[in-house]
């Protein structure tokens, strides 16, 4: 297939490299013709990259018709905010990745919230507030740990959980400037994410992955995009029987309700559904939802699946996934941990030079997936805050954990930063 992957980051990096180890039954390359738009430096060494404003609709839909695209696949959430899929679906050229109205289940909290609510989703109470009044006012009735989010997008910086009362206030304030913040309910305990293939009515889960949202060991410092992320979860039998009973339950009271809601309003949801949840005392709650694969989650629930992603992606996009076969993973253990800039995420420092790659890929089980790389005059450079996500799979969390972090120590970027306890709990 001629596939077209919208995006830049180590996401759609995830991404390309599953398309591209795809097989057919004799064990050879599938062979598809990837391009990436606009890609990055590890993306380029990897496939063809092209330059375009992936957030415009005419420009992507002219450029898929001109080069005979016969899948768009959209990594990031601007795009889909932007509605290029309604634009590129207008043309008939297959898309995985929802509309604009469905889009808004990430761009709008407040959507999504309602979405919910209409579908009986279990979620965490939440107020809309549009002054500060009203955000400090909600923020005393809802009392500490506090909850505040910005109402849209926000590159994974929107959200903030503090014991800290003037942290909130200033955090709302802050937020207020651009848009409206919703004051949430504190939920308590283990948080978990879910990928679910919609083709607007059909739902296919992934594997579960946990990832690490604080900067520093032992969830200390600021809320970032992610710094690491592991699958599977087996401490998941602990409280469900199996992995694959937690995941049938996400399916029937919070997947399924949430696309025939979406599809009884008119806007089918037809993508990725990332569920950010959290297993409270009192059942399995809604934290957020997304519109498309998360970061750095992708990069180790695609490494273990056994299917081939290219066709569940079409399956999604032309309607047929009640046909398609359910996908399967393998037994291994995946481990990523983020390489970020120094001063991420306030004030990344960028443009210095970035080397070790090619030694850190030796590491059996390893490979990395670029985020902020650009090839400068004298070899790489970081141009961003989280650069790489390096990448790990063993027949244990153990033997996995070891070989990212062996990988690490080989990688040379000044100021460099990332956390040393990734999947720490679960390798024991």
């Amino acid at each position: 297939m001629r596939i077209l992957v919208l995006g830049s980051g180590a996401r759609e990096h995830a991404i390309v490299t599953a398309l591209l180890r795809e097989r057919d039954a004799a064990g050879e390359p599938v062979g598809h013709h990837i391009i990436a738009a606009p890609g990055n430096a590890g993306l380029a060494a990897d496939v063809e990259v092209v330059s375009l404003d992936a957030t415009n609709g005419r420009v992507v839909t002219e450029y898929a018709l001109e080069n005979d695209i016969e899948l768009v696949v959209v990594g990031p959430e601007a795009p889909l905010v932007a509605g290029v899929a309604d634009v590129l679906r207008a043309h008939s050229i297959p898309v995985f990745g929802p509309g604009k109205k469905a889009a808004a289940l990430e761009g709008s909290k407040t959507f999504a919230k309602r979405i919910m609510d209409e579908a009986r989703v279990p979620t965490g109470r939440a107020v809309r507030t549009g002054t500060l009044a009203e955000a400090t006012a909600s923020l005393d009735q809802f009392g500490a740990p506090y909850v505040v989010k910005a109402d849209g997008l926000a590159a994974g910086k929107g959200v903030l959980v503090t014991d800290d009362r003037t942290a909130a206030i200033e955090h709302a304030t802050y937020w207020l400037q651009h848009g409206s913040v919703l004051i949430e309910e504190y939920l308590d305990g283990q948080e978990v994410s879910l990928f679910l293939v919609s083709d607007g009515h059909t739902v296919v889960p992934l594997s579960p992955a946990q990832d690490f949202k604080r900067l520093l060991d032992g969830d200390a410092g600021p809320n970032t995009g992610g710094m690491g992320a592991y699958s599977p979860l087996p401490w998941l039998a602990d409280r469900f029987g199996s992995e694959s009973d937690f995941v049938e339950e996400v399916i029937e009271t919070i997947a399924l309700p949430t696309v025939r809601q979406l599809a009884k309003e008119g806007t089918p949801f037809i993508g990725l559904l990332y569920a950010g949840l959290i297993l409270t005392e009192q059942g399995i709650r809604v934290i957020e939802f997304n519109a498309r694969f998360g970061d750095p989650e992708t990069q180790v629930v695609l490494p273990r699946l056994e299917t081939p992603l290219s066709g569940l992606l079409l399956a999604a996009a032309n309607g047929s996934l009640a046909s398609h076969s359910a996908p399967t993973f393998s037994d291994e253990a995946a481990v990523t941990v983020v390489l970020a800039s120094e001063g991420y995420p306030e004030a990344p420092i960028t443009g210095r030079p970035l080397t070790g790659l090619d030694e850190a890929v030796q590491v059996p089980g390893v490979t990395i997936a670029h985020a902020a790389t650009a090839r400068g005059e004298h070899g790489l450079v970081a141009t961003g805050g989280r650069v790489l996500s390096v990448v790990a799979t063993g027949a244990g969390f153990a033997e996995a954990r070891s070989r990212a972090y062996e990988a690490l120590a080989k990688i040379d970027l000044e100021g460099a930063q990332y956390r040393h306890d990734i999947a720490e709990r679960v390798a024991r």
